[in-house]
């Protein structure tokens, strides 16, 4: 990332700019980039959309960074590095290690680990699209299942461009027309994850239909109306947080994906984690208020994983003061009166102290 944004002084990259250049989630990619503001190594340069650029700082961070290896030939297709299904492992799959390092644990789907049921529906051409709140583990999923992965963070400003390629100025200030994501997996036999799908505006999003359906081909009208018709393996699936402020499930987005698979936390594997066991069971006592349809936020794995974090390196007690702090403002109350009944002390938002 700090390589990136190094290599432009002076120039603001939005989040799914950055996303779509370094083939990872536009979630993984925005926590990157604040990671980089709070140490100084970035600057924030605005919120709608997000967008960053570098400062005096982020050439000097790039130099501590493992650069990326070097990208295949043109001449010479990436092949789909699909592994084997994990075998079981004392009844339960083997964790798969995804690009970023992080692990990812297997869960059932269909009498299946999810990867292998992900990956049996790529083989059939069953598009998929996966549902449910942020941080339940979609795109970790998606990321274990198909290590050729291409991914395309959604946002109310992803254009056609940002799917199918445009023009750019090169170095010798002609224009050049560099392919988008789209074309690339569909000319290397990729999987495609069209991240926050349902954020991207449905003009956009039918740009990619003709790719879907039994042609497999798109025409890209911008270069010179050629046709690009998919590889084999070529496969999209699509991420979808129906509670996010103007996510939109289009009729005509639905019924491109033949299965819908809801996604929730699963809290026992929070606490084969190992993670605090009173907090585990708050958020599942939150979880099943928010199911009866009392509270609209109950945190997720992504909160849990950071939870045991927090309390590893600041204690428990800033932990939970920080869980309440996280939850909406309208659940805010809430979620402090079970904190504090399961923890036995009054508990509020985190905030700075006096003075020492």
């Amino acid at each position: 990332m700090a390589q990136l944004l190094a290599a432009s002084p002076g120039r603001v990259f939005t989040v799914t700019e950055l996303a779509r250049r370094l083939g990872h989630s536009g979630g993984a990619v925005g926590n990157a980039c604040e990671t980089l503001v709070s140490r100084g190594e970035a600057e924030r340069s605005g919120s709608k959309p997000r967008t960053y650029r570098a400062t005096s700082a982020t050439a000097a961070a790039a130099q501590h960074t493992v650069p990326p290896p070097p990208p295949a030939p043109a001449s010479t297709p990436q092949v789909p590095r699909q592994t084997p299904a994990p075998p079981p492992s004392n009844g339960r799959p083997v964790p798969i290690i995804r690009p970023n390092g992080q692990t990812y644990h297997p869960r059932a789907l269909a009498q299946l680990p999810d990867v292998e049921a992900l990956r049996k529906l790529r083989k059939a051409q069953v598009a998929v699209l996966l549902y449910g709140p942020p941080g339940t583990g979609k795109t970790s999923l998606i990321e274990a299942a198909f290590p050729d992965l291409i991914t395309v963070a959604g946002d109310g400003d992803t254009t056609v461009g940002d799917l199918i390629g445009e023009y750019t100025q090169d170095a010798n200030g002609g224009y050049e027309f560099i392919y988008g994501p789209l074309v690339t997996a569909m000319q290397e036999g990729r999987a495609l994850l069209l991240d926050d799908a349902t954020l991207i505006s449905p003009k956009v999003l039918a740009a990619l239909y003709p790719a879907m359906d039994g042609r497999r081909q798109i025409q890209v009208k911008a270069h010179k109306g050629e046709t690009i018709t998919a590889a084999d393996g070529f496969y999209v699936i699509a991420g979808h947080n129906p509670g996010v402020h103007g996510a939109v499930l289009t009729e005509a987005l639905a019924s491109r994906f033949s299965m819908q698979i809801q996604v929730g936390s699963d809290y026992d594997l929070a606490a084969s984690l190992k993670i605090n066991r009173t907090a585990v069971r708050i958020a599942r006592n939150l979880a099943t208020l928010q199911q009866a349809g009392d509270l609209g936020w109950a945190p997720q794995l992504r909160e849990l994983i950071a939870f045991q974090k927090i309390a590893d390196v600041l204690g428990a007690e800033a932990a939970f003061a920080n869980l309440v702090g996280i939850a909406p403002l309208e659940d805010r109350d809430t979620v402090a009166e079970i904190v504090t009944k399961a923890t036995g002390r009054p508990v509020t938002a985190l905030t700075l102290g006096r003075q020492l």
